[in-house]
């Protein structure tokens, strides 16, 4: 019998044991690099001259987001961080408008009933700048929401926040940050390499867990309020805990074809099987990952050609 060996997940760069990392400088075009835009497409720009990104927050129009997947599903239980530079170059607003990069999942952000006007936006890790937080005073802050926020449960949400402003023209180097366990967000913010703010002021809504796939740079819609900003984000860098899968191998063990990897805990792994790469069959039930070496097998092997992938799903 002739075997192969896959692994059903992906990041954009990962090392082997340690964590995987999303990075982009905007060098090249980088829609060609896997980032799509969803709504309105003339809020992004490729600026290959000064190799940036050029946005446009508009809450006149719809949701609008330019995104990458992650490759992986974040929850809880994981480290991870986001940073990016972020320069605006004029701001007029009206109400209490945000503007916002960051990460969330991505079938959530794009259902219609997504509305960060009315809070009904499930798993969320943002950075947002509020010109005006609707007492008078702009307001800088980093938001996490629970998956269980909805329309009947807008109270899940934890931010930190400090009352400054962020002026056109200044660079600002932008730390979002999230610590495994944690039902918490922090942020730091940064000019000219030193510490603006580190957000010190706490809204501690409860967090029992979320989903996160995508990072955006996002635009939102907002019929109360209105905000027209421009600006640019550059050096993005998603630091993203170790892969779900890691040294994979296989082998006959007592007749039985197994697969064998280093598992995390809090994933679910299932052992496929293919003879032409397109029909893909379970052949191990769903099994827990026990933070250590898993082995998955299967017990009625083909006698001939087979090739063989890891599903790795969050529960």
């Amino acid at each position: 019998m002739r075997v192969g060996l896959l692994i059903l997940w992906g990041l954009v760069a990962a090392s082997i044991s340690g964590a995987a990392t999303l990075q982009e400088d905007f060098s090249a075009n980088p829609q060609s690099d896997g980032w799509k835009i969803f709504g309105d497409t003339n809020l992004f720009q490729w600026d290959a001259t000064h190799q940036n990104l050029d946005v446009t927050w508009d809450s006149s129009q719809s949701n609008s987001y330019f995104y990458h997947s992650l490759g992986t599903i974040l929850a809880r239980s994981d480290d991870f961080s986001l940073s990016f530079d972020l320069q605006l170059s004029n701001v007029t607003w009206s109400g209490s408008p945000e503007l916002a990069v960051g990460l969330f999942h991505f079938v959530d952000a794009t259902n219609v009933s997504f509305s960060r006007p009315v809070a009904d936006t499930p798993n969320l890790f943002e950075f947002d700048y509020f010109p005006d937080n609707s007492i008078g005073q702009p307001a800088i802050a980093a938001t996490l929401t629970d998956t269980n926020v909805g329309a009947t449960n807008k109270k899940d949400f934890y931010f930190v926040y400090d009352n400054q402003s962020l002026d056109p023209g200044m660079v600002y180097h932008i730390v979002l940050a999230h610590t495994a366990g944690q039902p918490a967000i922090s942020g730091q913010v940064f000019t000219n390499g030193q510490l603006y703010t580190s957000l010190p002021y706490t809204f501690a809504g409860p967090i029992t867990d979320f989903r996160i796939d995508t990072v955006s740079i996002s635009s939102y819609s907002n019929s109360g309020s209105s905000l027209l900003a421009q600006g640019t984000v550059d050096n993005l860098v998603v630091t993203l805990p170790p892969p779900p899968v890691q040294n994979l191998t296989g082998s006959f063990t007592n007749g039985a074809w197994q697969a064998q990897c280093l598992s995390q805990s809090n994933w679910w792994y299932t052992l496929q099987r293919s003879a032409d790469f397109q029909t893909w069959t379970n052949v191990s039930p769903p099994t827990p990952g026990n933070a250590t070496n898993l082995f998955l097998p299967d017990v009625s092997p083909p006698a001939s050609v087979a090739f063989y992938r890891i599903s790795a799903q969050r529960p």
